[in-house]
């Protein structure tokens, strides 16, 4: 096993991609573009072999049998069709795509509160979509944090499509207690902060939940800073469905979140695990839309994480160590 960790990996959908991409459907139009996600699929399979690998084994995991090329060629040309669409869900007039969505009413009554709202996501189906709140609500101010470091080919496109939606970003690449100021500030201001809390930075705190028949890692930090700010925490997922078709999915999670000191450890692996088991839950609707293309389920040194790994990061949060103080 490689030490190598997603973070080392290009960015899937780079500059020069997204750039090209961006050209030509603007050029050409949706239809034209679409015709590209095929040999875009065909050279994302023969060259990024660590990727591909991943990709199939994670398919076993969430369609319960063998996989094949045909099954990694589907979770690519999905992947590749999602990075399409942010051109014109950025940057386009939103009603030529079909966006069914539920559980916007809850998300609403949330909002208007006045007390913000941190809304977690994932790497599974398309965050851009929810650019569809911004028609429905405009009244609604939405931040995105992103970490400009590691996705500046992200950035570059929300600077060129949407430069409003550009100046809302929180960087995540600045130090944690920053970071927190600043979702503070959105919050304060009633805005609607997203992020995404599935994937496990190098250095990052982290305590393991059952996810797909396995034990992962996911961040405690998102939890820690909701724990601290009292707003309103919702689950959003923009699943696609081929085509121009996404449905758009919230769940209020929680009207507050409370982590006591005391029991720490064990409130906060309550609640990465209840995350993950809905994650899992809106995977299986969808499992082509996993778009984590690097080995989940592995730490950095690519290692299972055994019972003892799990014990000693778990004792690590309880005593107010390295799993629990950051962020």
């Amino acid at each position: 096993m490689s030490s190598e960790t997603w973070t080392d990996r290009p960015e899937g959908g780079g500059m020069f991609a997204l750039w090209l991409i961006r050209t030509i459907a603007r050029r050409a139009g949706r239809r034209v573009a679409r015709l590209l996600l095929f040999p875009i699929t065909a050279y994302f399979l023969v060259k990024r072999g660590p990727e591909r690998r991943s990709s199939q084994d994670y398919l076993q995991r969430a369609l319960g049998r063998k996989t094949n090329w045909w099954d990694g060629a589907r979770h690519v040309h999905t992947f590749a069709s999602t990075i399409l669409d942010r051109v014109f869900l950025l940057g386009g007039p939103i009603d030529r795509f079909d966006v069914r969505v539920d559980g916007l009413d809850a998300l609403h009554a949330a909002l208007d509160q006045k007390r913000g709202v941190l809304l977690f996501g994932s790497h599974h189906g398309s965050f851009e979509v929810l650019r569809v709140l911004a028609t429905r609500r405009p009244d609604y101010t939405i931040k995105i944090v992103l970490d400009k470091k590691q996705s500046p080919a992200m950035t570059q496109l929300l600077d060129a499509l949407n430069p409003q939606l550009a100046a809302n970003i929180i960087d995540a690449s600045q130090d944690g207690p920053s970071i927190v100021m600043d979702i503070q500030h959105a919050l304060s201001e009633g805005a609607l902060v997203s992020l995404l809390v599935d994937r496990v930075r190098p250095g990052e705190p982290w305590l393991p939940a059952q996810f797909l028949g396995g034990t992962a890692r996911f961040p405690t930090s998102p939890w820690l800073i909701a724990s601290a700010l009292k707003v309103p925490v919702a689950l959003g997922f923009g699943l696609y469905r081929g085509g121009n078709h996404y449905d758009l999915s919230f769940e209020l999670f929680s009207e507050r979140i409370d982590i006591p000191r005391q029991a720490r450890a064990e409130a906060l692996s309550a609640l990465i695990q209840r995350y993950a088991t809905r994650l899992e839950h809106y995977v299986h609707q969808a499992p082509y839309n996993w778009f984590n293309f690097y080995d989940f389920w592995h730490d950095d040194e690519g290692h299972t994480f055994d019972d003892a790994a799990v014990q000693r990061r778990t004792a690590a949060a309880r005593a107010g160590g390295d799993a629990g103080d950051r962020g």
